[in-house]
C-alpha cells in the first residue's frame, strides 16, 4: 500500500476522514446523514443554495423522511453544507450522487457526471477517494471519469482511490433504508475497492465487494431492466385481461400465491422515477457501441411508454359510454408523485396524463396532498397548484382519474360522490358501480 494509501485507511478506521457528499437530493441527503449518525465529519455540497438554507436552518426539503430528518445534521458541528465547489479539496472522500437523466433522443446524458469529475479535478489531492453512485453504463467510471481525474498527473490506485457504489434508494419503502440495504462496491483497481468498501461499512449494516467498477455498474443496470421488463409484463397483461373482461389484479393475487419462481409486479399508467423509466437505455445504449441489439429492454420501454396513451383512450371511452366528450370535460387527476405516499414527481406519468389531456380540449386540474403545487421539471412547468377534495368538488368533475393511490384518499368518499372513475392503480378494488372504470 503507497502512503497516501495507508493514511486514507488509518482516517477512515478512526473516523477522522472527512465525507464529501456531492448532491443532497434523494440519494445524497440520506446518504450524509447514514455517515453523520456513523460519527464522520461530513461536508454536503449542491448547486442549489436553497437546499443548503433549509439545511442550516433544520429544515427537510424531502417530506417523505420526516420532517425532523436533517434535525440531528443542522444541530451538529459535524456538518456543513455548501455551495462552494472550490472547497472540493477538504474531504476526504467524495461521494457522487448526482443526475444520469436522458438526453432527447433517449441517450446517456453524463454532463452531470462528468461536470462533477472536472470540479473535483481541479482540487484533487493525494489521499482522497472518489467514488460514483450515479447509475450509469458500464465503464463509466474507469473510461469517463478516470481520464480526467489523472490528467493533472496523480494515479489511481497510489496517490487517489476511485470506485464505483451505485445507489438504491427507494423513495417511500418503509422496509429499508439507507442503512440497511445492502451497498455493491466495485473498485477500480484492488486498493480503491478495499478503501471504498471499508468507508461504507461504517455506515451501512451489509457492504458487498465485487470484483470491480463494472460489475458494479452493470448489476445495478440489471436490477433496474429487471423491473422494466417485468413492469411492461404486467401492463400488457393487464391491457389484453381488461379486454377479455378478466381483473387483472385479481390475476396477479393468484399467481403470487406460489411460494417460488414468481414475484408479483403490479399495471399502473405508465413509469415513473428517475431510475425504472431512464436506467435500461443506459446499456441499450452501450450495447450499439458494440453492435448488439437489446430487444427485450426495447421492447419493454415500447409496452411502459405506451401506457398513458391507454389511459387516455379508456378515459375517453369512459366519457363517450356517459355521453360526454373529452373537450371540454372537466377532469380532476389523483396523484401527481409517480408512487404512493411520496412527493417524488420525476418522471411521473401523471404529469404527461394532464398535458395530453389538455392537448385534448380537457379542463384539467389536479390532487395532490404531497405535492401542493408543480414544480418546475426537466420537460415540463405545468405552473399548477393542488385543488382540494371533498365530497362535494369531488361531484363537480365529469371524471376522476386515480393516477396514484395514495394512502391518505379516501376511496369509499371517491367511489360514492364522483361521477366516474378510472382508476389505473386498482386502488377502487372492491368498490361497485358501472361508473368506476379500470385503466
Amino acid at each position: 500500500m503507497s502512503d497516501a494509501s495507508t493514511r486514507l485507511s488509518e482516517q477512515i478506521n478512526n473516523r477522522s476522514a472527512k465525507v464529501g457528499i456531492i448532491g443532497l437530493g434523494y440519494v445524497g441527503l440520506p446518504l450524509a446523514r447514514a455517515f453523520h449518525e456513523a460519527g464522520f465529519p461530513v461536508m454536503g455540497f449542491d448547486v442549489d443554495p436553497k437546499k443548503c438554507e433549509l439545511l442550516n436552518a433544520g429544515e427537510n426539503y424531502l417530506k417523505h423522511l420526516g420532517e425532523d430528518y436533517v434535525k440531528s445534521l443542522a444541530d451538529s458541528d459535524r456538518f456543513e453544507p455548501t455551495t462552494d465547489f472550490g472547497r472540493l479539496g477538504e474531504p476526504d472522500a467524495l461521494l457522487i450522487c448526482v443526475p444520469t437523466p436522458l438526453g432527447k433522443h433517449f441517450e446517456p446524458d453524463l454532463s452531470y457526471v462528468l461536470d462533477t469529475t472536472e470540479a473535483i479535478a481541479k482540487t484533487l489531492r493525494p489521499g482522497q477517494l472518489v467514488t460514483l453512485e450515479s447509475t450509469t453504463y458500464p465503464d463509466t467510471t474507469r473510461g469517463e471519469m478516470l481520464p480526467i481525474l489523472e490528467a493533472g498527473g496523480l494515479k489511481c490506485g497510489t496517490d487517489f482511490f476511485v470506485a464505483y457504489s451505485p445507489e438504491r434508494e427507494d423513495p417511500g419503502r418503509q422496509s429499508h433504508n439507507t442503512q440497511t440495504i445492502p451497498k455493491l462496491v466495485g473498485g477500480i483497481d484492488k486498493v480503491s475497492g478495499d478503501l471504498a468498501t471499508d468507508l461504507y461499512r461504517f455506515a451501512i449494516t451489509e457492504v458487498i465487494a465485487v470484483e470491480s467498477a463494472e460489475v458494479a455498474e452493470a448489476a445495478k443496470l440489471l436490477e433496474n431492466i429487471y423491473r422494466a421488463v417485468n413492469i411492461a409484463l404486467v401492463n400488457e397483461m393487464k391491457v389484453v385481461l381488461t379486454k377479455l373482461g378478466i381483473d387483472v389484479w385479481q390475476v396477479i393475487d393468484a399467481a403470487k400465491t406460489k411460494p417460488f419462481g414468481f414475484q408479483a409486479f403490479y399495471p399502473g399508467p405508465g413509469l415513473g422515477g428517475h431510475c425504472i423509466p431512464i436506467d435500461p437505455f443506459y446499456l441499450t445504449w452501450k450495447a450499439k457501441e458494440v453492435g448488439l441489439p437489446t430487444r427485450f429492454i426495447e421492447l419493454a420501454g415500447e409496452v411502459n411508454h405506451a401506457m398513458p396513451d391507454y389511459v387516455i383512450q379508456r378515459t375517453v371511452h369512459a366519457l363517450n359510454n356517459q355521453g360526454k366528450a373529452i373537450k371540454d370535460a372537466k377532469v380532476l387527476v389523483l396523484g401527481l408523485a409517480y408512487k404512493p405516499d411520496v412527493d417524488d414527481v420525476r418522471e411521473s406519468p401523471s404529469v404527461e396524463l394532464i398535458e395530453r389531456l389538455a392537448a385534448l380540449g380537457a379542463d384539467v386540474v389536479y390532487n395532490d396532498p404531497h405535492v401542493p403545487e408543480t414544480p418546475t421539471m426537466r420537460k415540463y412547468n405545468l405552473r399548477m397548484n393542488s385543488v382540494d377534495i371533498s365530497p362535494e368538488n369531488l361531484k363537480k368533475y365529469d371524471c376522476v382519474l386515480i393516477a396514484t393511490n395514495h394512502a391518505v384518499y379516501n376511496y369509499d368518499e371517491i367511489a360514492a360522490n364522483a361521477q366516474l372513475v378510472v382508476d389505473t392503480r386498482g386502488a377502487m378494488r372492491g368498490q361497485e358501480g358501472d361508473h368506476i372504470v379500470s385503466a
